[in-house]
């Protein structure tokens, strides 16, 4: 439970940094932003019309979860490496783009799984988005937040080794490049929060930054540059991943249940 003014319940767009800001800033409309990689990996599946089902956990239990749903179960990117010619998919948003047969997909993700889920629980409606298609959850949102909707916006971050947040700037790039396109909507109704993740998306330069900053050369240095510049690619994508029920699917393609409305005071 957020503590008072946390919850920037004032504001009609909002943004609060993982888990525990999922869980603590409630709203309408919620959107998970993992751009290296969780939800870049997710939006080049459901561009290929492969339906997500993310999942808490990286053991055994995210196989038996493909198994029960039919789903082929994506492996970690060094896992797939360590078995060549094998037909396993990866996590590796580079890797998933060349996958063919493949119509539902379990992709493990324990920090952007559990907010996906978090945010449900709190009765949002969740988007995933990053740099790929930023401007079009923007443009999926707008009519519903100008006609009173309320959205938070998540970057997810990492993890220190002390399992403590660490708040990554590409996801706060992917959350202000996010709310670029809604900002104009209700300008006077943004929260501070919201305003400095716009001013550090307009600040960037891609894909420079993107493969500069500490997540791009982690995976630059461990070999998966073609991560970072599938990651870098801004604007290519129109498909909005809408979480229903356990799987994110393209919004073109339902109708998803809209939430009750909040007031933006509440």
């Amino acid at each position: 439970m957020a503590l008072p003014g946390h919850d920037q319940s004032t504001y009609r767009l909002r943004m609060e940094w993982g888990p525990t800001g999922a869980e603590a800033v409630p709203a309408d409309y919620a959107v998970v932003v993992d751009v290296l990689s969780f939800t870049t990996t997710l939006s080049v599946a459901i561009e290929r019309g492969i339906e997500v089902f993310p999942f808490r956990w990286k053991d055994s239990r995210a196989a038996e979860h493909a198994v029960r749903h039919g789903a082929t179960l994506a492996v970690g990117r060094f896992e797939a490496l360590s078995r060549p010619g094998s037909r396993h998919v990866s996590l590796s948003p580079a890797s998933l783009s060349e996958v063919e047969g493949v119509e539902r997909l379990v992709l493990p993700s324990p920090n952007g799984s559990t907010i996906a889920f978090a945010l449900a629980d709190s009765g949002a409606q969740v988007v995933g988005a990053c740099l790929r298609n930023a401007a079009a959850v923007a443009r999926w949102l707008a009519p519903k937040v100008a006609a009173g909707a309320s959205v938070v916006v998540v970057p997810a971050g990492e993890r220190w080794y002390d399992d403590t947040l660490r708040p990554a700037v590409e996801d706060l790039w992917g959350a202000g490049a996010v709310l670029a396109g809604l900002v104009g909507e209700v300008a006077e109704l943004a929260s501070p929060e919201v305003r400095m993740a716009v001013a550090a998306w307009q600040a960037t330069t891609l894909p420079i930054d993107l493969l500069a900053c500490a997540s791009g050369r982690e995976l630059v240095e461990a070999g998966f540059v073609a991560d970072v510049e599938i990651a870098a690619h801004q604007d290519v994508s129109d498909v909005v991943p809408v979480l229903v029920g356990e799987s994110f699917r393209d919004a073109a393609d339902l109708e998803p249940p809209g939430p009750r409305l909040r007031r933006v005071g509440s």
